[in-house]
């Protein structure tokens, strides 16, 4: 009788350790074929379906809607085509599960990919672990013997599994595996700012134990295990009724976990300038008159202004990063970038989500326009990749959208600089010496310190308002 082939959740994005299960568009004893979707879940980066690498019967579904499940961690069990029996109620261990499907997907794999998943079936090439066939008749006995490093032979098998998974397109040095993930976690490694040595930047097991210190090992207390909380619906602290609870996972844990990174690890500062504005609203009314439907909208005018202050001030395009030294010991590096992926804060429904515009300095304000546009519908409907939500190096903020005058916002965490916006309102402003009503909005600047100083933040500061009280001397230029 065939055993179920178990499918464990991939890696839907760079390094996510979790996913919660939305809804299963499958049900148990349903006939499923290779990539046919089975599950939608969802991410702190994005909603996705879920396809199915097997064809065959649905056994088993591991989980529950609202469910937060593990990666590596089995999603659905498949029977497969032609297998006598029903699936068993009792599974294998997970390494041996794991094993047995990375044995199979070298047989033939979906080719599917799904943000960096894939098997690679058909078109692509599998690495071949199995032993030399024998000869007829021959009887061989392979041992799971642990390894030097203390991983069993299976686990070695699981990890292969989940790095065929975890390839991210363009980054395969992203690939790592469960095992890796978790000794960088228990050891505080981030694995972002690893380079992998093994092939085309892998990132293996010994990168990861190239950077962890051995810690002192200090006696811990006997610790008594604390008398269950009472049943109650009222704050022990205020005294108040609890109205509800809400769990913090998804979007907001990931926006939460980055934002405290950010206060915790980069010292900013921030300045701010009061701007007259306008010019430019002037200079776009002009402009939407003669072209009512292809005119960009003052966003992408200030992005455009954004990146050109940039490339005059290219400290605030960079970010901070931890190397080896040639002793073996740690150091810091600020890190250049060749190009500006500008990054934008856009809210939506499942929370605050950054997606960047790629290569933002070569575009024009139309382009800008028109590829603001289109992010920020992907990232409304959930679909937004890693890589268009993870590879910005400078991020713009329009918090005017909210009514609002200024904020010191928080720096997107590794970049080293976000410029806020906001609200453009008639306030009084002296113009060649007489009293007048102008357009006047906000601009408040938070850097990293640690990468420049109170001049260069000043200075590009005073360039994009600049910019934006004079737009057609700086567009003429651009």
């Amino acid at each position: 009788m065939s055993e179920p082939k178990v499918f464990l959740l991939p890696d839907l994005g760079e390094g996510l350790t979790e996913a919660e299960l939305v809804n299963w568009l499958v049900a148990v004893g349903d006939e499923i074929r290779v990539d046919q979707p089975i599950a939608e879940v969802e991410t702190a980066k994005s909603m996705v379906e879920v396809p199915s690498p097997y064809a065959g019967t649905v056994a088993v579904l591991h989980g529950e809607p609202g469910q937060t499940l593990d990666v590596g961690k089995p999603l659905i069990s498949v029977m497969p085509v032609g297998s006598v029996g029903g699936a068993k109620t009792s599974a294998s261990s997970p390494a041996a599960v794991a094993a047995e499907a990375y044995r199979e997907e070298e047989k033939a794999g979906s080719g599917n990919v799904l943000i960096g998943y894939g098997t690679p079936g058909g078109h692509g090439v599998a690495r071949r672990t199995r032993s030399p066939k024998r000869a007829a008749g021959t009887s061989v006995v392979e041992p799971v013997a642990e390894s030097a490093s203390g991983v069993s032979a299976a686990e070695k098998a699981a990890d292969d599994l989940v790095l065929l998974r975890t390839r991210v397109p363009g980054k395969l040095g992203a690939v790592i595996s469960p095992l890796v993930r978790r000794m960088a976690r228990d050891h505080g490694v981030d694995l972002g700012e690893l380079q992998g040595s093994g092939a085309s930047g892998l990132i293996m097991r010994r990168d990861v134990e190239a950077v962890i210190k051995p810690a002192p090992v200090v006696a811990r207390p006997a610790v008594v295990p604390a008398a269950p909380a009472p049943a109650s619906d009222t704050d022990a602290r205020t005294g108040l009724g609890i109205s509800g609870r809400t769990a913090v996972r998804g979007v907001r844990k990931a926006v939460a976990a980055n934002m405290s990174r950010s206060r915790s690890e980069i010292p900013e500062a921030t300045v701010w300038v009061d701007v007259d504005a306008t010019a430019l609203v002037e200079m776009r009314a002009v402009l939407k008159k003669a072209d009512p439907h292809n005119t960009p909208g003052l966003l992408a005018y200030i992005a455009r202004f954004v990146t050109a202050g940039l490339k005059k001030f290219p400290e605030l395009n960079t970010r901070i990063v931890t190397t080896e030294d040639a002793a073996g010991g740690t150091m810091q590096e600020i890190v250049a970038f060749d190009g500006v992926n500008l990054g934008f804060a856009a809210q939506t429904d499942r929370g605050l989500m950054v997606p960047s515009v790629r290569n933002a300095d070569k575009l024009s304000a139309r382009e800008l326009d028109a590829e603001i546009r289109r992010l920020t519908a992907v990232v409304r409907e959930g679909k937004a990749t890693p890589a268009e939500l993870g590879s910005g190096t400078f991020t713009l903020n329009n918090y005017g959208v909210f009514g609002v005058d200024g904020s010191a916002a928080i720096i997107n965490h590794p970049e080293a600089g976000i410029l806020g916006v906001g609200r453009i309102i008639d306030k009084p402003w002296v113009v060649n010496g007489e009293l007048a009503v102008r357009k006047v909005t906000e601009l408040t600047l938070t850097f990293d310190h640690r990468v420049c100083d109170g001049g260069t933040a000043g200075g590009f500061l005073r360039y994009v308002a600049d910019a934006i009280e004079n737009p057609g001397s700086v567009l003429a230029d651009m």
